[in-house]
């Protein structure tokens, strides 16, 4: 029978604004306040990482719901595990899986800034996408992360094929510091050894933001997040998404999803069906040849047509991003942020 991390704790059932504390040798895990809460079930908290005799740092700790069978038991902790083989500045490390109240919690490092999401609502709320550099620099980034994943191996040298399955704007997080966190590996599909295979034919989260090989449950590998990544792409670049669909609850019929799914299936499929040609030029028609080149590559129904590799893609978008007239990295992408926050704070508080 697998088994989560052990730490100390209570066995009472934990009201939904008392503190959550684990202790792990040394270590003190104590929650301040909830971040999110998702419609899975999912609660994201701010926490507190304490060293018995050193300093205490922050920390994110996603309460998940409890798995509903063994097999399911089983895959969450193989995600964790596959977590924590991944070390590369752009994604944000897994520091221990504990179980609380028969519930699984997940502790990571805590990113302080904000999601794509809310940085796509503040350009939207200043009524101005964000500059294209800045888009640039976070694709690039993201992609670099993703390479990683991609091509991680396992001990005996095969690679794992790690498939993130979930690249969406509140997956990746912009430090105010400037740096890009690729988050929440926790959906990702893997061929690694004695790994239950089934993740790789579920639909699971926004399905917004899917590849088509993953809507019609056929094999995927790391082109599948690209195309996810273009589409995020190019709603930083428009404040819109390439396929507009109606916030609404619809599962599709016979489908295998795990959660309930947060955007119509079946219209999404309608839309990749179409293969989207037509929705991409008028949605990008306005931006510099070299990057619609980009967006149209990675954007291919067929992921033969698609980048190879996530270090192919990174490599055109620093290109174009090179071409710029000024230099834009870690600094620049700092200040717009500062000031898109800035900006956009009171009408957002309002």
């Amino acid at each position: 029978m697998p088994s989560f991390p052990d730490a100390s704790m209570t066995d009472a059932k934990t009201p939904p604004n008392e503190r959550i504390q684990f202790v792990l040798g040394d270590i003190t895990y104590e929650t301040v306040r909830p971040l999110a809460q998702r419609e899975n079930g999912e609660v994201i908290f701010l926490a507190e990482r304490r060293l018995r005799h050193g300093p205490s740092d922050p920390v994110t700790i996603k309460r998940m719901k409890a798995p509903a069978s063994f097999e399911r038991r089983l895959r969450l902790i193989q995600e964790v595990e596959l977590a924590f083989r991944l070390s590369h500045p752009a994604i944000a490390p897994v520091h221990h899986l504990m179980l609380r109240d028969g519930m699984p919690h997940v502790i990571e490092e805590y990113v302080e800034g904000p999601s794509l999401d809310t940085v796509i609502h503040l350009a939207t709320v200043r009524e101005q996408p964000v500059s294209l550099p800045f888009a640039l620099y976070v694709a690039a980034e993201a992609a670099d992360a993703l390479h990683h994943a991609h091509t991680r191996r396992g001990e005996d040298h095969q690679p794992l094929g790690i498939v993130h399955r979930d690249v969406s704007p509140r997956n990746i997080r912009m430090d105010r510091n400037g740096d890009v966190k690729v988050m929440n590996f926790g959906a990702a599909y893997s061929h690694l050894v004695g790994r239950e295979e089934t993740p790789g034919l579920l639909l699971k989260d926004d399905v917004a933001y899917a590849s088509p090989e993953y809507l019609h449950r056929r094999p995927m590998d790391g082109r599948s997040d690209l195309f996810s990544l273009g589409l995020v792409l190019l709603q930083l670049l428009t404040n819109r998404r390439l396929f507009e669909l109606e916030d609404a609850q619809a599962p599709a019929q016979n489908s295998r999803a795990e959660d309930t799914l947060s955007t119509p299936l079946l219209q999404m499929m309608t839309f990749i069906n179409r293969e989207g040609t037509d929705d991409l030029e008028r949605a990008a028609g306005h931006l510099p040849e070299a990057l619609r080149a980009i967006l149209h590559r990675a954007l291919q129904v067929q992921p033969s047509g698609r980048y190879a590799s996530a270090s192919e893609m990174h490599g055109d978008l620093k290109a174009v991003l090179r071409a710029n007239a000024q230099p834009f990295g870690r600094f620049e992408a700092r200040e717009e942020l500062a000031l898109m926050l800035a900006e956009a704070a009171p009408p957002q508080d309002a």
